[in-house]
């Protein structure tokens, strides 16, 4: 799956690329870098991956920092990296400007490429019948070309170099361009595919889809509009036509774009492609992955819990903590557990849900909690006691961290430690939900659902909880209407939860510590050892109701 790197690992890309630009580029004198910081960003991907989707805002500059991509790959020798680059657009304008382009790059980079030329050569059509094809073409004294070629997935046979596709989702055959470039990478080249969106149906979004769901080799890069003026858009546009470089006419540059655009500019500067409002997971793929064997344990407390003294209290909790202390002490603790916990207080359900990771990598559920109108203290007894049970083989836990959420995430990393990145130690993951967040991690469950690599408890509120997910402006995400009777209402609650745990359950993972056992902990083993001694199954964690306020209940 394609994740989002941090400035760290930006810097280590560029470090690795050998892609950086020449030293004739000097930018001393108080010039700004030749590049925005996204766009060498770009440049930088494009050096170590061999296919690269760049979701866009329309007109930042992105074509012409690819210009200087190709012209550095096909300048280049081929013991550095250097190859034939196959430029297509869709119609020969583009071509024209591109070439045009490559060729101002080219007089500053390397002055052995020659000018531009224009060329014909002969394609053999579908019919059998011989065409000729117009294309533009640079040479350089490495040996390799740059090529402008139609948009027609004939013109790529028997080629093989560095193919970008530009605007590639208004391409009327993209399909199956890419599944010709595709063969090229077999044979070490590389694809660059560019483009704004054009419908959340176009193959170019499902190709952004698949790479950010893992289902094909490759990163995303997504430049948005909002990106891009952070990195200084305006300012540079400012310093070529000559428009005064101040916060006031920078706002009103800014206003006069998201003026032009109107009801498109979610999709033509903010990267959301139209018309992604349908069901995410349909109701047979659900139901067909209803096998796990998970039960699914509820708690629901009167609205006066807070006021009953401690003994109606403990009543209320005890059937539930038995329950819970039955179904955790059956557990197979031989494969690993990821946990996710989706948090609320008054109007919605608080969710827990429970994932083991089989030997072929298959997710199953085996235990998901429901709990309603629960206070926070005893929320964060529950779940710590869950993470306590299965702690020796918790590759990891995601708790909603949003709002009130953080509460119980804090409590947990205090207890299991907090992860801030896949190297940090710990095994609480605390994630506040954005839009990014949901475009990145929520394809892969639905990918999960389709290649059943995931099995779910069998449950009708459950089911309806991930009918909820729509795609809202392309992002899949729970919208915000709830559902049911009053007092009952559900908001996809158990959706987020399973989101969760199966984010947890692909994160890297270490362990990083060693706990070995005191000596009541030992007592209790050797007693468990002991097949006189009725111990029971929980030697290591004493029951619930022994945990929550001090052992009351």
């Amino acid at each position: 799956m394609s994740e989002p790197l941090t400035d760290a690992e930006w810097d280590e890309l560029r470090a690795e690329s050998r892609q950086a630009l020449p030293e004739a580029l000097d930018t001393s004198g108080g010039l700004p870098a030749v590049l925005l910081p996204y766009q060498a960003r770009l440049l930088a991907t494009t050096g170590i991956e061999q296919l690269v989707v760049c979701e866009k805002s329309r007109r930042i500059g992105m074509t012409w920092a690819v210009a200087a991509d190709a012209t550095l790959t096909a300048g280049s020798q081929k013991r550095a990296g250097g190859m034939d680059v196959l430029y297509i657009g869709y119609n020969l304008d583009m071509a024209r400007e591109f070439i045009d382009t490559c060729a101002m790059w080219a007089r500053a980079f390397i002055p052995a490429a020659s000018g531009v030329e224009e060329f014909l050569f002969k394609d053999q059509g579908e019919g059998g019948e011989e065409k000729d094809i117009n294309a533009f073409r640079i040479k350089f004294a490495s040996g390799f070309d740059i090529v402008a070629l139609t948009s027609k997935p004939r013109s790529l046979r028997g080629r093989q170099g560095y193919v970008i596709f530009d605007e590639a989702a208004f391409h009327d055959e993209l399909a199956e361009l890419l599944k010709a470039a595709m063969a090229l990478l077999m044979w070490g080249g590389k694809v660059l595919v560019i483009s704004t969106h054009d419908g959340s149906d176009n193959p170019f979004n499902l190709l952004v889809r698949e790479v950010n769901a893992g289902e094909r080799a490759g990163r995303v890069v997504r430049v948005t509009f909002e990106e891009a003026v952070e990195d200084g858009l305006y300012e540079r546009i400012a310093l070529v036509t000559g428009k005064p470089a101040t916060a006031e006419a920078r706002q009103a540059w800014i206003d006069s774009i998201m003026g032009f655009y109107g009801d498109d500019a979610d999709e033509e500067l903010h990267c959301i492609p139209k018309a992604g409002t349908g069901v995410w997971l349909a109701a047979p793929l659900i139901e067909a992955r209803m096998t796990a064997a998970a039960p699914v344990l509820t708690l629901e407390l009167p609205g006066n819990y807070l006021q009953l003294d401690k003994a109606a209290q403990g009543a209320l909790i005890r059937p539930f903590a038995a329950e819970l202390d039955a179904v955790l002490g059956g557990l197979d603790m031989e494969p690993h557990f990821a946990l996710g916990f989706d948090f609320a207080r008054v109007a919605d359900l608080s969710v827990l849900s429970l994932l083991e990771i089989e030997k072929m990598l298959r997710r199953r559920e085996t235990l998901s909690i429901e709990m309603r109108n629960v206070p926070g203290q005893e929320q964060i007894a529950i779940v710590g006691d869950v993470m306590s049970a299965v702690r020796e083989r918790l590759v990891g836990a995601a708790f909603d961290a949003t709002g009130m959420g953080w509460i119980v995430a804090e409590e947990m990393g205090r207890k299991f430690g907090t992860r801030e990145n896949e190297d940090s130690p710990g095994l609480v993951w605390p994630i506040k939900f954005t839009e990014e967040w949901y475009r990145l991690h929520m394809p892969p469950l639905k990918k999960a659902f389709e290649d059943d690599m995931i099995s779910i408890g069998r449950s009708d509120a459950h089911l309806g909880d991930l009918r909820a997910i729509r795609e809202i402006r392309g992002i899949p995400k729970v919208p915000p209407v709830r559902t049911g009777e009053t007092g009952m209402k559900r908001h996809g609650d158990y959706a987020i939860a399973l989101a969760l745990a199966h984010f947890a359950s692909r994160m890297r993972w270490v362990e990083y510590a060693y706990r070995g056992l005191g000596s009541d902990e030992r007592e209790a083993r050797e007693a468990w050892d002991d097949p006189d001694h009725e111990a029971g199954r929980n030697w290591s964690r004493p029951p619930l109701g022994a945990q929550i306020r001090g052992g009351t209940w």
